[in-house]
């Protein structure tokens, strides 16, 4: 078992290596602190009051400030995370799909955000934020017949570096909808929560067809009779997605990081 692990921990740095050096570190903080501000907020749906609005939807000036403060976290986590989900995508030879979209937009965030907001009267921005797991994020791809042991060696790879898991939504086995298996991680230096998804060709393909339908959907202006419309339009390009064998079996590894040192506790993500 000893040795086992070893050989394990070898091939996990080997590929940690490479990651590195795929993966320039300056990309998400090539810019200084304050120039990052700016860049966080230079988007569409900056009125010029320090709030937000978009898509009738909006964030007083408090709220947009956090959310920033968010998105900077964001950027500095992704720093530490990327090298390891290429590595884990190099050892279980993975294809990484849409890394320069690993980041999610500040106007994309933002409109999440004050979604959540609108829906549930009474919700801060803190909680809103808390419920957050996609502000950095990856999609790994492989063919059907390499995919259900692509995920397991992958996330099996994740956790064993001191990722913990605290999302697993396998759909592989729904009758309707979408098709694929959506993660939640926290990486334990920064306590910041990141997303990967594990996809088929036919799986990543459909989610890129539905993409424009379900951002149509769950806005606040759309009528119950489009959504129900949209809905039946996804559920029938989902529909057409092979399942891979063992695909709906797949489940999240246990965790193999040790308890955090009292001296040097694990931050929440927000």
């Amino acid at each position: 078992m000893t040795l086992h692990r070893t050989a394990v921990r070898a091939v996990s740095s080997a590929a940690l290596a490479a990651a590195l050096s795929l993966v320039p570190l300056h990309v998400a903080s090539a810019a200084p602190a304050g120039a990052a501000v700016k860049t966080v907020n230079a988007f569409k749906g900056d009125p010029g009051d320090g709030g937000w609005h978009g898509d009738g939807l909006e964030l007083n000036a408090a709220d947009n400030k956090k959310v920033d403060t968010f998105l900077l976290r964001a950027r500095r986590a992704e720093r530490n995370i990327s090298p390891q989900v290429r590595a884990a995508a190099v050892i279980s030879h993975a294809q990484v799909i849409g890394f320069d979209h690993r980041l999610k937009s500040a106007d994309s965030l933002k409109r999440k955000v004050a979604t959540a907001l609108k829906e549930t009267p009474g919700r801060t921005v803190d909680q809103a934020l808390a419920g957050i797991g996609d502000s950095v994020r990856y999609t790994l791809q492989w063919p059907d017949g390499r995919y259900t042991s692509g995920v397991a060696l992958a996330s099996s790879v994740l956790a064993g570096w001191g990722d913990d898991n605290v999302k697993w939504s396998n759909t592989w086995n729904r009758p309707k909808g979408y098709k694929g298996v959506n993660s939640a991680w926290k990486e334990p230096r920064s306590g910041h929560v990141f997303e990967v998804q594990f996809h088929t060709p036919a799986s990543k393909r459909a989610q890129e067809e539905t993409h424009k339908l379900y951002e149509e959907q769950r806005l606040p202006t759309t009528t119950p009779e489009r959504k129900k419309e949209l809905q039946e339009q996804q559920d029938a390009i989902f529909a057409a997605v092979p399942v891979p064998a063992g695909a709906p079996e797949l489940t999240a590894p246990a965790s193999r990081r040790q308890p955090a040192h009292p001296a040097h506790p694990v931050h929440s993500a927000v």
